[in-house]
Protein backbone atom coordinates (compact mmCIF):
# COMPACT_ATOMS: atom_id res chain seq x y z
CA UNK A 1 0.00 0.00 0.00
CA UNK A 2 1.55 3.58 -1.13
CA UNK A 3 3.14 5.41 1.97
CA UNK A 4 0.86 8.38 0.98
CA UNK A 5 -2.57 5.95 1.19
CA UNK A 6 -1.74 4.64 4.80
CA UNK A 7 -0.92 8.51 6.08
CA UNK A 8 -3.97 9.24 4.92
CA UNK A 9 -5.95 6.58 6.61
CA UNK A 10 -4.16 7.25 10.28
CA UNK A 11 -4.99 10.79 9.87
CA UNK A 12 -8.63 10.27 9.17
CA UNK A 13 -8.82 7.72 12.39
CA UNK A 14 -6.70 9.82 14.26
CA UNK A 15 -8.60 12.64 13.84
CA UNK A 16 -11.81 11.29 15.25
CA UNK A 17 -10.33 8.70 18.02
CA UNK A 18 -9.88 12.22 20.41
CA UNK A 19 -13.74 12.47 20.24
CA UNK A 20 -14.24 9.03 20.63
CA UNK A 21 -12.51 9.05 23.87
CA UNK A 22 -15.11 11.20 25.57
CA UNK A 23 -17.56 8.42 25.25
CA UNK A 24 -15.37 6.04 27.16
CA UNK A 25 -15.34 8.52 30.00
CA UNK A 26 -17.41 8.84 32.93
CA UNK A 27 -18.74 5.22 33.98
CA UNK A 28 -15.29 3.49 33.82
CA UNK A 29 -11.67 4.46 35.33
CA UNK A 30 -9.63 5.83 32.36
CA UNK A 31 -6.84 3.63 33.35
CA UNK A 32 -9.43 0.36 32.84
CA UNK A 33 -10.79 1.45 29.66
CA UNK A 34 -6.90 1.81 28.25
CA UNK A 35 -6.85 -2.02 29.60
CA UNK A 36 -9.88 -2.86 27.91
CA UNK A 37 -9.09 -0.94 24.39
CA UNK A 38 -5.78 -2.34 24.19
CA UNK A 39 -6.40 -5.62 25.27
CA UNK A 40 -9.11 -6.23 22.42
CA UNK A 41 -6.83 -4.32 20.07
CA UNK A 42 -4.08 -7.09 21.03
CA UNK A 43 -6.08 -10.19 20.58
CA UNK A 44 -7.24 -9.00 17.32
CA UNK A 45 -4.03 -9.14 16.46
CA UNK A 46 -2.50 -12.17 17.83
CA UNK A 47 -5.43 -13.88 16.14
CA UNK A 48 -4.63 -12.64 12.92
CA UNK A 49 -1.12 -13.61 12.99
CA UNK A 50 -2.38 -16.97 14.14
CA UNK A 51 -4.71 -16.91 11.45
CA UNK A 52 -1.24 -16.48 9.03
CA UNK A 53 0.23 -19.05 10.59
CA UNK A 54 3.04 -16.68 12.33
CA UNK A 55 5.02 -18.36 15.47
CA UNK A 56 3.53 -15.76 18.38
CA UNK A 57 6.73 -16.14 20.72
CA UNK A 58 9.83 -13.34 20.13
CA UNK A 59 13.29 -13.84 21.66
CA UNK A 60 14.04 -12.05 25.00
CA UNK A 61 15.86 -9.67 23.01
CA UNK A 62 13.50 -8.38 20.83
CA UNK A 63 10.65 -8.62 24.51
CA UNK A 64 13.04 -6.16 26.35
CA UNK A 65 11.95 -3.12 23.28
CA UNK A 66 8.20 -4.56 23.15
CA UNK A 67 8.08 -3.75 27.03
CA UNK A 68 9.54 -0.12 26.72
CA UNK A 69 7.13 0.40 23.19
CA UNK A 70 4.04 -0.72 25.07
CA UNK A 71 5.31 1.51 28.83
CA UNK A 72 5.28 4.62 26.78
CA UNK A 73 3.28 4.27 23.33
CA UNK A 74 0.06 2.03 25.04
CA UNK A 75 0.53 2.67 28.48
CA UNK A 76 1.74 6.34 29.95
CA UNK A 77 0.89 8.14 26.61
CA UNK A 78 -2.85 6.78 26.72
CA UNK A 79 -3.53 6.85 30.58
CA UNK A 80 -2.79 10.66 30.49
CA UNK A 81 -4.44 11.31 27.61
CA UNK A 82 -7.82 9.48 28.83
CA UNK A 83 -7.13 11.36 31.81
CA UNK A 84 -6.68 14.92 30.01
CA UNK A 85 -9.73 14.72 28.13
CA UNK A 86 -11.79 14.66 31.61
CA UNK A 87 -10.69 18.15 32.26
CA UNK A 88 -9.98 19.26 28.29
CA UNK A 89 -12.12 19.33 25.31
CA UNK A 90 -10.83 16.52 22.69
CA UNK A 91 -9.76 18.95 20.12
CA UNK A 92 -7.35 20.85 22.75
CA UNK A 93 -5.26 17.41 23.47
CA UNK A 94 -5.51 16.56 19.92
CA UNK A 95 -3.19 20.41 19.21
CA UNK A 96 -1.18 19.75 21.66
CA UNK A 97 -0.30 16.36 20.56
CA UNK A 98 0.97 18.60 17.32
CA UNK A 99 3.74 18.91 19.69
CA UNK A 100 5.12 15.65 18.43
CA UNK A 101 6.85 17.20 15.89
CA UNK A 102 9.36 18.98 18.39
CA UNK A 103 9.37 15.99 20.76
CA UNK A 104 10.15 13.32 18.62
CA UNK A 105 13.64 14.46 17.21
CA UNK A 106 14.87 15.73 20.81
CA UNK A 107 13.94 12.33 22.44
CA UNK A 108 16.24 10.89 19.02
CA UNK A 109 18.69 13.27 19.95
CA UNK A 110 18.99 12.02 23.82
CA UNK A 111 18.60 8.33 22.86
CA UNK A 112 20.88 7.83 19.83
CA UNK A 113 22.24 11.24 19.22
CA UNK A 114 20.04 12.34 15.91
CA UNK A 115 21.52 15.78 15.27
CA UNK A 116 18.48 18.45 15.74
CA UNK A 117 17.83 20.85 12.49
CA UNK A 118 17.88 24.13 13.38
CA UNK A 119 15.08 24.48 11.80
CA UNK A 120 12.92 22.08 14.10
CA UNK A 121 14.07 24.56 17.28
CA UNK A 122 12.71 27.55 15.58
CA UNK A 123 9.41 26.56 14.99
CA UNK A 124 9.65 24.73 18.55
CA UNK A 125 9.50 28.24 20.08
CA UNK A 126 6.83 29.32 17.15
CA UNK A 127 4.81 26.10 18.45
CA UNK A 128 4.99 27.26 22.16
CA UNK A 129 3.76 30.42 21.44
CA UNK A 130 0.92 28.80 19.34
CA UNK A 131 0.21 27.05 22.56
CA UNK A 132 0.42 30.02 24.89
CA UNK A 133 -2.16 31.75 22.54
CA UNK A 134 -4.51 29.25 22.20
CA UNK A 135 -4.59 28.42 26.22
CA UNK A 136 -4.17 32.04 27.25
CA UNK A 137 -7.27 32.45 28.72
CA UNK A 138 -8.20 29.46 29.39
CA UNK A 139 -4.93 29.24 31.99
CA UNK A 140 -5.51 32.81 33.61
CA UNK A 141 -8.52 31.74 34.73
CA UNK A 142 -7.33 28.42 36.14
CA UNK A 143 -4.78 30.47 37.62
CA UNK A 144 -7.49 32.22 39.31
CA UNK A 145 -9.21 29.75 40.62
CA UNK A 146 -6.41 28.15 42.39
CA UNK A 147 -5.65 31.32 44.12
CA UNK A 148 -9.27 31.13 44.91
CA UNK A 149 -8.96 27.92 46.32
CA UNK A 150 -10.15 25.36 43.19
CA UNK A 151 -9.01 22.45 42.36
CA UNK A 152 -7.27 23.57 38.69
CA UNK A 153 -8.38 20.66 37.00
CA UNK A 154 -7.76 22.78 33.71
CA UNK A 155 -4.12 23.32 34.95
CA UNK A 156 -3.29 19.27 35.96
CA UNK A 157 -5.19 18.61 31.79
CA UNK A 158 -2.53 20.27 30.25
CA UNK A 159 0.11 18.79 31.93
CA UNK A 160 -1.38 15.19 31.44
CA UNK A 161 -1.99 15.95 27.37
CA UNK A 162 2.04 17.58 27.16
CA UNK A 163 3.46 14.30 29.15
CA UNK A 164 1.02 12.04 26.86
CA UNK A 165 2.54 13.64 23.47
CA UNK A 166 6.01 13.36 25.31
CA UNK A 167 5.78 10.13 25.92
CA UNK A 168 3.93 8.67 22.56
CA UNK A 169 6.92 10.79 21.02
CA UNK A 170 9.35 8.23 22.82
CA UNK A 171 7.81 5.24 21.79
CA UNK A 172 7.87 6.52 17.75
CA UNK A 173 11.90 6.56 18.81
CA UNK A 174 12.05 2.65 19.85
CA UNK A 175 9.87 1.67 16.84
CA UNK A 176 13.23 1.62 15.02
CA UNK A 177 14.86 -0.47 17.74
CA UNK A 178 12.22 -2.98 17.58
CA UNK A 179 11.79 -3.35 13.58
CA UNK A 180 15.42 -3.81 13.64
CA UNK A 181 14.42 -6.99 15.64
CA UNK A 182 11.85 -8.54 14.27
CA UNK A 183 10.21 -7.18 10.52
CA UNK A 184 6.46 -8.74 11.45
CA UNK A 185 4.84 -5.11 12.10
CA UNK A 186 1.13 -6.95 13.29
CA UNK A 187 3.07 -9.18 15.77
CA UNK A 188 5.24 -6.64 17.44
CA UNK A 189 2.44 -4.64 17.61
CA UNK A 190 0.75 -7.27 19.26
CA UNK A 191 2.99 -7.93 22.02
CA UNK A 192 3.90 -4.52 22.27
CA UNK A 193 0.07 -3.76 22.89
CA UNK A 194 0.26 -6.77 25.77
CA UNK A 195 2.60 -5.29 27.73
CA UNK A 196 1.50 -2.01 27.85
CA UNK A 197 -2.47 -3.48 28.48
CA UNK A 198 -0.57 -5.88 31.63
CA UNK A 199 1.59 -3.09 32.94
CA UNK A 200 -1.55 -0.47 33.20
CA UNK A 201 -3.62 -3.30 34.59
CA UNK A 202 -0.99 -4.12 37.19
CA UNK A 203 -1.03 -0.20 37.80
CA UNK A 204 -4.96 0.09 37.95
CA UNK A 205 -5.34 -2.83 40.42
CA UNK A 206 -2.18 -1.58 42.97
CA UNK A 207 -3.88 1.88 42.95
CA UNK A 208 -7.59 -0.34 43.55
CA UNK A 209 -9.46 1.12 40.45
CA UNK A 210 -12.60 -1.04 39.37
CA UNK A 211 -12.50 -3.43 37.07
CA UNK A 212 -16.30 -3.12 35.84
CA UNK A 213 -18.17 -3.94 32.55
CA UNK A 214 -19.89 -1.00 31.08
CA UNK A 215 -23.77 -1.05 30.39
CA UNK A 216 -23.91 2.50 27.74
CA UNK A 217 -24.19 1.02 24.18
CA UNK A 218 -22.20 4.43 23.64
CA UNK A 219 -19.07 3.03 25.44
CA UNK A 220 -19.03 -0.43 23.46
CA UNK A 221 -19.33 1.58 20.00
CA UNK A 222 -16.38 3.96 20.96
CA UNK A 223 -14.45 0.78 22.60
CA UNK A 224 -14.80 -1.24 19.35
CA UNK A 225 -14.08 1.90 17.19
CA UNK A 226 -11.23 2.45 19.03
CA UNK A 227 -9.84 -1.02 19.85
CA UNK A 228 -9.86 -1.72 16.17
CA UNK A 229 -10.13 1.33 14.17
CA UNK A 230 -7.81 3.61 16.15
CA UNK A 231 -5.11 0.87 17.54
CA UNK A 232 -5.13 -1.80 15.58
CA UNK A 233 -5.83 -0.39 11.63
CA UNK A 234 -3.98 2.83 12.59
CA UNK A 235 -1.16 2.24 14.53
CA UNK A 236 0.02 -0.69 11.55
CA UNK A 237 -0.60 2.26 8.98
CA UNK A 238 1.65 4.50 11.29
CA UNK A 239 4.25 2.00 12.42
CA UNK A 240 4.62 0.91 8.53
CA UNK A 241 5.33 4.49 8.11
CA UNK A 242 8.02 4.61 10.38
CA UNK A 243 10.31 1.90 9.07
CA UNK A 244 9.61 3.34 5.82
CA UNK A 245 10.33 7.10 6.20
CA UNK A 246 11.17 7.50 9.93
CA UNK A 247 9.39 8.85 12.95
CA UNK A 248 10.29 12.57 11.87
CA UNK A 249 8.47 12.67 8.71
CA UNK A 250 5.62 10.20 10.10
CA UNK A 251 4.40 13.08 12.83
CA UNK A 252 3.40 15.07 9.52
CA UNK A 253 0.19 13.29 10.39
CA UNK A 254 0.05 15.13 14.05
CA UNK A 255 -0.01 18.69 11.66
CA UNK A 256 -3.78 16.77 10.31
CA UNK A 257 -4.93 15.12 13.16
CA UNK A 258 -5.92 18.34 15.29
CA UNK A 259 -7.37 19.69 12.44
CA UNK A 260 -10.01 17.24 12.16
CA UNK A 261 -10.15 17.09 16.15
CA UNK A 262 -10.90 21.05 16.13
CA UNK A 263 -13.75 20.28 13.87
CA UNK A 264 -15.60 16.95 15.66
CA UNK A 265 -15.38 19.66 18.80
CA UNK A 266 -16.97 22.49 17.62
CA UNK A 267 -19.54 20.53 16.18
CA UNK A 268 -19.95 17.48 18.85
CA UNK A 269 -18.77 18.87 21.74
CA UNK A 270 -20.14 22.57 21.29
CA UNK A 271 -16.48 24.00 21.31
CA UNK A 272 -16.30 27.58 20.67
CA UNK A 273 -13.03 28.99 20.13
CA UNK A 274 -12.74 32.63 20.52
CA UNK A 275 -9.69 35.13 18.35
CA UNK A 276 -7.05 34.01 20.94
CA UNK A 277 -7.79 30.61 20.12
CA UNK A 278 -8.01 30.46 17.21
CA UNK A 279 -4.87 32.60 16.12
CA UNK A 280 -3.10 30.32 18.48
CA UNK A 281 -4.09 27.05 16.54
CA UNK A 282 -3.06 28.74 13.24
CA UNK A 283 0.47 29.69 14.92
CA UNK A 284 0.83 26.27 16.33
CA UNK A 285 -0.04 24.04 13.54
CA UNK A 286 2.19 26.51 10.84
CA UNK A 287 4.95 26.07 13.61
CA UNK A 288 4.85 22.30 13.19
CA UNK A 289 4.16 22.04 9.21
CA UNK A 290 7.48 24.78 8.99
CA UNK A 291 9.22 22.15 11.36
CA UNK A 292 8.31 19.38 8.96
CA UNK A 293 9.18 21.07 5.55
CA UNK A 294 12.04 19.16 4.37
CA UNK A 295 14.18 21.88 2.33
CA UNK A 296 15.74 20.75 -0.93
CA UNK A 297 19.04 21.80 -2.17
CA UNK A 298 17.30 22.07 -5.54
CA UNK A 299 13.83 23.40 -4.37
CA UNK A 300 11.32 21.50 -7.47
CA UNK A 301 8.39 24.08 -8.08
CA UNK A 302 5.90 21.04 -7.80
CA UNK A 303 6.76 19.34 -4.64
CA UNK A 304 3.88 17.62 -2.62
CA UNK A 305 3.01 16.06 0.29
CA UNK A 306 2.86 12.48 -1.64
CA UNK A 307 6.32 12.85 -2.90
CA UNK A 308 7.59 13.66 0.38
CA UNK A 309 5.84 10.54 1.61
CA UNK A 310 6.90 8.79 -0.77
CA UNK A 311 10.77 9.19 0.19
CA UNK A 312 12.44 6.01 1.48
Amino acid sequence: MPSSVLFTIASLIWGSTFFAITLQLGDIAPAVSVVYRFGLAAATLFLWCLVRGDRLLLPWRTQRWLILQGFLTFGVSYVCTYNAEQYLVSALVAVLFALMVFWTPLCARLAFGTPVALRTLGAGVGGIIGVILLFYHSIGAAIHDLKSGGSGTFLLGVLLAVAASISSSAGAVVVGKVRAQSSNLMLTTGWSMLWGTLLVAAWALLTGQHFALPTRPSYWMGLLYLAIFGSVIAFICYFTLIARIGSQKAVYISVITPALSVLLSIRLEHYRPGPAEWLGMIVCLASVAWALRTPSAKPAPSANLNEALETP
